[in-house]
């Protein structure tokens, strides 16, 4: 059964480093993208980062020149950072890939909070 784990969320200083990592398990035969959303004020889930098994990525406006994102293809596990953190990137982070095991599909991690102090 598939499983992703997010984490690395929790407190962080405004104008630090934010280091997240998502790790897939599971029966797993290839996973394509891995990306990070997160949850925008009015509750919906808003991409944050995408970085294909290739390695190409795709950033949102909001983090872009901020953030990167790499992954661990030995490991199946993603690790998107953004630095020079702002008050407005606190919000709950969800990892989702898509996953090949014996059929293709999509799936979640349980999130991660982040909390911004200025």
């Amino acid at each position: 059964q598939v499983r992703l784990v997010d984490s690395g969320g929790g407190l962080v200083q405004a104008g630090g480093p934010l280091r997240l990592s998502c790790t897939a398990s599971g029966g797993i035969f290839s996973i394509n993208a891995m990306s990070w959303y997160r949850l925008s004020p009015g509750n919906q889930r808003a991409l944050v980062a995408t970085i294909t098994s290739g390695g190409t990525t795709e950033y949102a406006d909001s983090v872009k020149g901020r953030i990167s994102i790499s992954r661990d293809n030995a490991k199946n596990t993603v690790y998107p950072q953004i630095n020079s953190l702002k008050p407005e990137d606190a919000s709950d982070y969800y990892c989702k890939a898509i996953i090949t095991t014996l059929y293709k599909g999509q799936y979640w991690g349980q999130g991660t909070q982040v909390t911004v102090s200025s």
